[in-house]
């Protein structure tokens, strides 16, 4: 029983690194027209980048039972912005182009389905956790 809480403590922080993704993502889609942020650019693109508990184990020099995910840091994409022809537009320079977020919406909605996808797993494994419990106490009551 000890291990599969372990193994739930696993499956909760990638719940958590996914969900944490899926905010991420939902920020990128949301700021897909953002062309003037508080630094005066256009908005960056933002991914998670992800650490395994066991790599890190792993690096200093010892190994945890249980590997688990979680969000190493949340980082801007280094590629440039877009420049879109728009002339009208307040953020436009002297050329009439303006610099739009590094953000492909088809991209982002790839990425979404992924991390609904692997969240969806993760809750299955919560679920079939929680089930071959309550199966393993009923074994007791016959």
């Amino acid at each position: 029983m000890i291990q599969m809480l372990s193994s739930l403590d696993a499956t909760t922080a990638a719940l958590n690194a996914e969900r944490m993704r899926l905010d991420v993502i939902s920020q990128n889609i949301a700021n897909v027209h953002t062309t003037r942020s508080p630094d005066g650019k256009p908005y960056q693109r933002q991914v998670v980048v992800f650490e395994s508990a066991l790599q890190q184990a792993m690096d200093l020099g010892y190994a945890t039972q249980t590997p688990t995910l979680r969000v190493a840091r949340i980082e801007k994409d280094p590629r440039p912005a877009l420049l879109v022809h728009e002339p009208g537009h307040p953020d436009a320079d002297a050329n009439g182009m303006v610099a739009m977020p590094n953000i492909n919406i088809h991209e982002e909605m790839a990425d979404m389905i992924v991390a609904s996808r692997a969240f969806e797993a993760n809750l299955a494994v919560i679920k079939n956790a929680r089930n071959m419990a309550l199966e393993t106490l009923s074994i007791g009551k016959h």
